[in-house]
């Protein structure tokens, strides 16, 4: 699975963490950026991995930034995305059995990185329910579109 990874400079330091961690685990890893700490815009960032998700450049995403709520804002705005903040196991389970998340996003600020790492393999692991999860987002799909 071919992964993108983005992040604003608050959230540069936990996407090269998870990158690292995503290289071991056998996961491609497409990072578009930031690729320093000086401040920028987080919208940018966002906007390259949920474009290359909803094109399918990659199969999923992931966004970093401060609290992670600028980055939901952002990639949601995309037709297709389905960007999901995570801030518990409970969290990153359901994003994915009920909503078939397709983004991942924390926030570096309010997430240590042990947790965010267990987010990230709890998201990348857990299938999607199907069934009446799916008529749900094809109702939202056609809200999009």
């Amino acid at each position: 699975m071919k992964i993108a990874l983005g992040a604003d400079h608050a959230g540069f330091s936990l996407k090269e963490i998870l990158a690292e961690t995503l290289r071991q685990q056998g996961y491609g890893v497409e990072d578009k950026g930031t690729y320093g700490r000086d401040s920028c815009d987080y919208t940018d960032y966002a906007s390259a991995v949920a474009e290359a998700v909803a094109s399918g450049e990659v199969e999923r995403g992931v966004l970093v930034c401060g609290t992670g709520i600028g980055m939901s804002i952002a990639a949601n705005r995309v037709p297709g995305v389905r960007a999901a903040l995570v801030q518990s196991e409970y969290q990153a389970r359901k994003c994915r059995e009920h909503n078939d998340s397709n983004i991942l996003v924390l926030g570096a600020r309010v997430t240590t990185t042990e947790m965010a790492e267990l987010y990230l393999s709890l998201w990348l692991t857990t299938p999607f329910a199907e069934g009446r999860h799916r008529v749900r987002i094809e109702k939202l799909d056609k809200r999009k579109s």
